[in-house]
């Protein structure tokens, strides 16, 4: 079964819906406008339960197939941008300075909703199909902020399903993998106190740039070192700040950073020897150092029976060759995965084209994916649940 036709007569309408949500980014957990949208098209589709304020700003829809039991699968779409400057020159361009969808939330948003509709007309299942519009993705933990509130509980699901569109990969083509399929990630704030003084004479100095500059180099070698080689792992500083002045050797210095894994225990691994590095590089200089260590999202691990069920569905849809049922693991994050240690399910990436990369200012989601993601979802209820 390819893309559903119906589906397919609708793209203009659905990838509408898309442009206007991008043309009004909203961040984190300030998804006001986005979330009354999505609630107003679900319960003009038909939905038989509309929630709002879930995890804050979440809005979920409840579809009832024809026939009752059947399964009950929740079904994922994230909500919000990112504080970017849109560079795309684009018609439908964001019309808030600073904000982008960036990411293709406004895509995913528009391709669920595009199956809820579809679904609230056919009906054609047996069980309860969830559809959940999240807030706060981006570096809010709006998923659990959603499970928090008792999503799985108050809507009894069994299974959560999530998508994600992925530049460089063809349209309509997807890829997944059983196990890990994205990175923990976790954060690391580094601030460091040695001795201010003259710029000319640092010898009466602790000079907090030598020792930023040491700890960089030395958190480097945590995983060419202290990680087997076979084994998946990053430590990034993103951050140095230090000084105001070209004459004066600056008494503070701050570095933040990121680790990424796909093990818990390279998870614990990174956070014990960062902490370590970080402390034995300060004292090596003379210098104090404190590192505060923040666990983010875990991993994405696909249950390996939801993956290949997914594989399937997503063949039915593509066609055989055009899914990859054995992707190479990223090391982004993604906090779908505390769903997924709720529940079991899957976690799929879609291709968007040769776009610009996610985060990217000039990153737009391609239009001609909707029939392929909103078929998918569509496909994935009927086929789990069949009337």
């Amino acid at each position: 079964m390819p893309v559903i036709n119906r589906v397919a007569d609708r793209l203009e309408e659905i990838a509408e819906w898309r442009h206007d949500l991008h043309m009004h980014p909203e961040l984190q957990y300030d998804v006001h406008r986005t979330a009354a949208s999505v609630a107003e098209k679900l319960k003009a589709f038909g939905c038989d339960e509309i929630a709002t304020g879930i995890g804050r700003t979440g809005v979920v829809g409840v579809i009832r197939g024809r026939k009752p039991g059947g399964k009950v699968l929740g079904l994922r779409a994230d909500m919000d941008a990112l504080p970017i400057e849109e560079q795309t020159g684009l018609p439908y361009a964001s019309k808030t300075p600073g904000k982008m969808h960036a990411c293709g939330h406004d895509g995913h948003t528009a391709m669920l909703l595009g199956a809820a509709q579809h679904l609230c007309e056919t009906r054609n299942f047996a069980g309860t199909a969830i559809v959940i519009f999240q807030p706060a993705e981006e570096g809010g933990a709006g998923a659990k902020a959603m499970l928090d509130d008792g999503l799985t509980e108050r809507f009894s699901i069994n299974e959560f399903f999530g998508m994600h569109n992925y530049p460089g990969m063809p349209v309509g083509s997807f890829a997944i993998r059983p196990g890990p399929l994205m990175a923990a990630a976790d954060r690391m704030w580094i601030e460091i106190e040695g001795v201010g003084g003259h710029a000319a004479r640092p010898h009466k100095a602790v000079d907090t740039i030598v020792v930023g500059s040491a700890i960089v180099g030395a958190l480097q070698q945590i995983v060419a070192r202290n990680v087997d080689p076979l084994e998946s792992a990053v430590v990034s500083i993103t951050l140095f700040q230090a000084g105001f002045t070209d004459n004066v050797i600056p008494q503070t210095a701050l570095l933040r950073g990121t680790c990424r894994s796909l093990t818990p225990e390279i998870r614990d691994l990174l956070e014990r020897r960062v902490k370590e590095v970080v402390d034995g590089v300060a004292r090596l200089h003379g210098a104090k150092a404190t590192v505060r260590y923040q666990r983010d999202y875990p991993v994405v691990v696909n249950d390996p029976a939801a993956t290949d069920f997914a594989v399937s569905v997503a063949r039915d849809v593509a066609g055989q060759d055009r899914v990859n049922p054995s992707a190479v693991p990223v090391m982004g994050g993604e906090d779908f995965a505390f769903m997924l240690e709720k529940r079991p399910g899957a976690f799929i990436f879609m291709g968007n084209g040769d776009t610009a990369n996610l985060h990217h200012p000039a990153y737009d989601f391609n239009d001609k994916a909707i029939p392929f993601g909103t078929s998918y979802w569509v496909r994935l209820v009927e086929t789990a649940m069949p009337a």
